[in-house]
Order: structure tokens, then C-alpha cells, then sequence
């Protein structure tokens, strides 16, 4: 439908912009929209889940275009085809007969189409294995401790293990493939998500990974006490950065204070029998964290400038809350905005002895359909 539509000048600037990527194109004076299509396929940068190169191209040349893309990616990468009658195929081209088609074509009733009474679809998650379960689980903080020139006094995370084990275990009933990185250093976590990034996960539905570090301010720590930015380990995975995982759900879990101040409750309500907890200084949420790209979830155990607690035996609030209600929830169908919810609920139900000190996790997210993990 696009290349029916687009434009002689508009197909001149496709094939400037993508000169360097298709010289033959840009060449060829003959060649048609349909034929850069193709070729852009070939060389991988165009396919049915891989739509940001397209995106940024029509976002340049002509807005509507990618409006009418976006609209696409609504419908279920193309399972309600988007009708395009031949009244409109005769009209006039240009960014007002675009502007025209696409305001008729998200009209409320029209048939065939989303719109805001229609039932919110889910992402395919449907594939066996349904992606990777990244752990990044940092216990020993020894190294960070005999720093030179600056030693940093970093305790160990004590309760962490106890965390790792229930992600492992839930994430293998909902047909995630685990892997669990531990002690790693900031070099060494780079390089580790690097080699995720870089995996073809085009057979897989989805990505998770969970993040179990000391940090501070947007940053999460490496053993050796060096830096690393969640902003750059969320951005790995954009379209852009990862092919294969566009238009697909990536989800990120941080267990992480986001300061140092102590939330109190209104009333006091001790619902853990656990009475020796520990308050971990961990990472900081920023907005910049998540990319503004779609199909990110960042699930953080705490708000803005509040500690998170640990216990040494029972391992943290929000990773045993999140655990407990994917185990009990995703067999009944619920999506993974309606679970976080409830570990909301419970994590700030929950206070710490002696002074009744309080915690309340924050998600966030940029997905454009509902996520529910299949057990069966």
C-alpha cells in the first residue's frame, strides 16, 4: 500500500537516503518504491517485526507515512489488514490526501479497524522457547571494597541468591530460556549484554532481563564499584540496536533503591514476620532509563529518591512479591500491567521493624498491547 502511494519525489528521497545502504537503487532511475521495499528486505532491514528503519525514514520524508505505519502496528503486524478503498487509490497524492485517508481510516466505527472500544490485543508469545531470561545477579562486592585509588564501602548483597533462585524458577515454567551472569564487573556487564544484543532472538517472542546490583542515580554498580548506566543497558535492545527484537516486548526488572530517604506509612501494618531487613543504596530511576522507543517495560523496585529493603534469609520485597504473583496469576491470563499491580499492592502493605518504614515499586513502560506469559 505504501509503495502504491508514495509519491515520485518521495521515492527520490528514499533512494537518497539510502544510498549508501542501496546503491543500486539510488542508481537505477527505473527502480520503483516496491522494488526498494525488496531490496531493503534483502539486505535485513526491513521485515515484518523490523520497521524502524522504515519508521525514521518516513518520519523524515513524510509524517503521515508513518502514521499510517504505526497504525499497522496496531492491528497485529498486519492480521486486520488496514482497507484501502479505490476511491481513495485514485486520489490525489501528497501529504493531504495522506493527511485525508488517515483520518478517515482510524475513524472510531470504521469496520475491520482498532478503535478505542475494540479489546486491546497481545504480543505473540507464542514461541518455544519464548526468548532469553537474562539474570545479572551481584553478590560479592569485595572487589569494589579493595578499589584503588578510591575504595568504595559496598557491602555484600546478602539475600540475593534467594532472589536469583525465584526468577529462575518462575521464568522457566513461562518457557524462558535462563541466563544467570553473577558477580560480574562494569566491564564484564557490557560485554555481557553486548553478546545478548547481538544474538538473533528472531525465533523468539520476547526478552527479559533482571538486574540484581548495588547503584545510585540511573546507574547500577559493577563488583569492581565502577558505573553503569541502566539507560545504557535498555537502549541496547531498541529496534535499532537489535533487530530481531523489534516490535517485540522487552522487559527489564531492577532491584534497586532510587535513594536514600525512608518512606513512611500513614498506619503502621507489619505484614512480613521477617524483622531483620537490610536497606540496600541501589539505583536511582530516571525517565531517560527506558527509551522512549515502544515495547519496553521497566519494573523498579522503589519511587524516586526511597530505599528498597533486603532481607538476608527471605531476599528482597519486590523480587519475591514479583515471583509470587507471575506464579499465581499468569496461569488465569493476566497481562503483566495488571500483575505489577498487585505486587504494588503487597510490597506496600509490607513495613519494616522498628520504625514501620515503608516501600512502593514503580513501573514503567512504553507497550502497545497487552503482555501476558503463557505457562501452557
Amino acid at each position: 500500500q505504501l509503495s502504491e502511494d508514495i509519491t515520485e519525489d518521495e521515492l527520490k528521497s528514499f533512494k537518497f537516503l539510502l544510498g549508501r545502504e542501496l546503491p543500486k537503487c539510488r542508481l537505477n532511475p527505473k527502480t520503483t518504491m516496491l522494488d526498494v521495499f525488496i531490496e531493503m528486505e534483502k539486505k535485513g532491514i526491513l521485515g515484518e517485526d523490523n520497521l524502524s528503519i522504515l519508521k525514521s525514514l518516513c518520519a523524515e520524508i513524510n509524517i503521515s507515512l508513518l502514521k499510517r505505519i504505526e497504525e499497522y502496528e496496531l492491528n497485529l503486524f498486519g492480521e486486520e489488514e488496514m482497507l484501502i478503498t479505490e476511491e481513495q487509490r485514485g486520489s490525489t497524492r501528497g501529504p493531504e490526501a495522506h493527511a485525508r485517508w488517515l483520518a478517515s481510516s482510524v475513524a472510531p466505527d470504521s469496520p475491520g479497524r482498532w478503535s478505542e472500544s475494540s479489546q486491546l490485543e497481545a504480543y505473540k508469545m507464542t514461541s518455544r522457547p519464548c526468548g532469553v531470561c537474562l539474570i545479572l545477579n551481584n553478590h560479592n562486592f569485595a572487589k569494589a571494597r579493595e578499589a584503588v585509588p578510591e575504595p568504595k564501602n559496598m557491602k555484600d548483597r546478602n539475600g540475593t541468591d534467594v532472589d536469583a533462585a525465584a526468577l529462575r524458577k518462575i521464568f522457566s515454567k513461562l518457557h524462558f530460556t535462563i541466563a544467570e551472569h553473577r558477580d560480574l564487573t562494569a566491564e564484564e556487564i557490557r560485554k555481557t549484554v553486548n553478546i545478548y544484543r547481538s544474538e538473533d532472538h528472531k525465533d523468539k517472542d520476547c526478552f527479559v532481563c533482571c538486574i540484581l546490583s548495588h547503584g545510585k542515580k540511573g546507574i547500577i554498580y559493577g563488583v569492581d564499584g565502577q558505573e553503569v548506566p541502566i539507560q545504557e543497558l535498555t537502549t541496547s535492545f531498541t529496534g535499532q540496536n537489535c533487530h530481531s527484537l523489534a516490535g517485540k516486548p522487552k522487559v527489564f526488572f531492577v532491584q534497586a533503591c532510587q535513594g536514600d530517604a525512608c518512606q513512611k506509612g500513614v498506619t503502621i501494618e507489619t505484614d512480613s514476620g521477617e524483622h531483620y531487613s537490610s536497606v540496600e543504596t541501589d539505583a536511582r530511576f530516571q525517565l531517560d532509563c527506558i527509551p522512549a522507543e515502544a515495547d519496553f517495560l521497566l519494573g523498579m523496585a522503589t519511587l524516586q529518591d526511597y530505599v528498597s529493603y533486603r532481607s538476608p534469609r527471605q531476599g528482597t520485597w519486590y523480587i519475591q512479591a514479583l515471583c509470587r504473583h507471575l506464579e499465581r496469576s499468569c496461569p488465569r491470563g493476566e497481562d503483566i500491567l495488571t500483575i505489577l499491580t498487585a505486587v504494588n499492592q503487597e510490597v506496600s502493605r509490607k513495613s519494616c521493624q522498628p520504625n514501620a518504614e515503608k516501600q512502593m515499586p514503580q513501573p514503567s513502560f512504553t507497550l502497545r498491547k497487552k503482555l501476558i506469559f503463557p505457562v501452557n
